[in-house]
């Protein structure tokens, strides 16, 4: 008896939520009823907005929004438009100099659906050289797994991936650490095997002049 109670309660506690989205998407008029705040109030609990912060607003396609941090971004567009149509989106991309050029092109931003009652985290995420994976216990967030050569920027799973030749010397001031330039080790090896022959060198010379004042 109690068990057929509590079914009746969650089907009627999601009628409610069906009947709410149903209105929102005819422009009626938004007002959260107090039994449905606790389904849009624990949205952002499954959100990860990277260099930003959530915010619920059910004026939205997915009723929350990612606030962004200065200097970040949600997409790789520089149209300010594509940036606010996509405000669900995480910010994990750097507005600093990116050098897309040494990286294979990247598909374009993929539309908004007709149908936006399932989120995939994948079909909006840009991950670089890396692939999306959906993380299986929060709706809204993903990992980006990257390609051999390539690292997530600010070495975090939900960053995209780039390789360093992209990253510009001005992304440092957002916290992004660019590797500095190192020898292969074949030429390390090399060095190293000069530099004893240079003393070796500079030791037969030095034991002539001790020989000739010997003498």
């Amino acid at each position: 008896m109690a068990s057929s109670r509590f079914s009746v309660a969650s089907s009627s506690a999601m009628l409610l939520v069906l009947v709410f989205l149903s209105s929102m998407a005819q422009g009626d008029d938004i007002n959260i009823p107090p039994t449905l705040s606790p389904f849009f109030d624990n949205i952002c609990d499954q959100v990860n907005c990277g260099k930003g912060n959530c915010s619920v607003d059910l004026g939205k396609p997915f009723q929350f929004v990612c606030q962004c941090e200065p200097g970040w971004k949600r997409t790789r567009s520089t149209d300010d438009n594509e940036e606010d149509d996509h405000q669900f989106l995480p910010c994990v991309i750097p507005n600093c100099t990116l050098d897309y050029s040494c990286m294979p092109a990247a598909p374009p931003s993929p539309p908004i659906p007709d149908n936006i009652s399932v989120f995939d985290p994948c079909y909006w995420t840009y991950c670089g050289e890396g692939t999306c994976t959906k993380n299986l216990s929060y709706t809204y967030t993903h990992t980006c797994e990257c390609n051999p050569g390539y690292t997530n920027l600010m070495n975090t799973s939900h960053f995209p991936c780039f390789s360093n030749c992209a990253i510009g010397a001005d992304c440092r001031r957002l916290g992004i650490r660019v590797l500095e330039a190192t020898s292969p080790s074949g030429d390390q090896s090399q060095g190293m095997r000069f530099l004893p022959g240079g003393f070796h060198g500079i030791e037969i010379i030095v034991i002539s002049v001790i020989m000739a004042l010997w003498k």
